[in-house]
């Protein structure tokens, strides 16, 4: 019975192992990539990009113009697809920020990130600079600001744009009634 159990373990891990190494590889950039939130050519842009395989999606990756973006797509409770894999542009082997090249990924899981510089990205937005080199991203942070960090440690207000107070809005349930009764007429 061990022996059958010992087996049994061997061959799951063995699958385990294989579906990990299934990983696809990043896709290349090209000029008719577009972004997935702005609908935008990503080439066009500059700064760091993002990419992630979903599983069953139709082209198999979605690009991102900033990686800012792609942080917050990995952390929306919508998405419904499997991810099999996450690319970050690594901005420590690009010829530039203004044209950071089409084929410089890195998994996002090993990258380092500097978060906070005074660094745009693509789309004009506060941006995390992703680096496989920590010295890279040290020296950017130097010349830049900002702090260098895992993708872990990005705290969840830093994704995305700020929640609005409704507060803010003085007029935003009258208009949502409005639309209601509309609707509803």
């Amino acid at each position: 019975m061990n022996r059958f159990l010992a087996l049994g373990l061997a061959v799951l891990l063995a699958a385990c192992q294989e579906e990990e190494a299934k990983a696809p590889p990043p896709q290349p950039m090209t000029a008719q990539t577009i972004g997935y939130f702005c609908q935008m050519n990503v080439v066009e842009h500059g700064g760091p990009k993002g990419q992630i395989a979903l599983e069953g999606f139709p082209g198999g990756a979605v690009f991102f113009s900033q990686v800012s973006d792609t942080v917050a797509y990995l952390r929306m409770p919508e998405q419904n697809y499997k991810i099999l894999a996450t690319y970050v542009t690594d901005m420590g082997t690009t010829p530039n920020w203004d044209e950071p090249g089409k084929a410089e990924w890195i998994a996002i899981d090993k990258a380092l990130f500097v978060v906070g510089s005074d660094q745009a990205g693509g789309m004009g937005q506060p941006e995390y600079v992703p680096f496989s080199d920590p010295e890279k991203a040290a020296a950017f942070a130097a010349a830049h600001g900002g702090n260098v960090m895992a993708l872990a440690d990005i705290p969840l207000p830093q994704t995305g744009d700020p929640v609005v107070d409704p507060g803010e809005d003085s007029d935003f349930l009258t208009r949502l009634r409005n639309q209601t009764q509309k609707g509803g007429e």
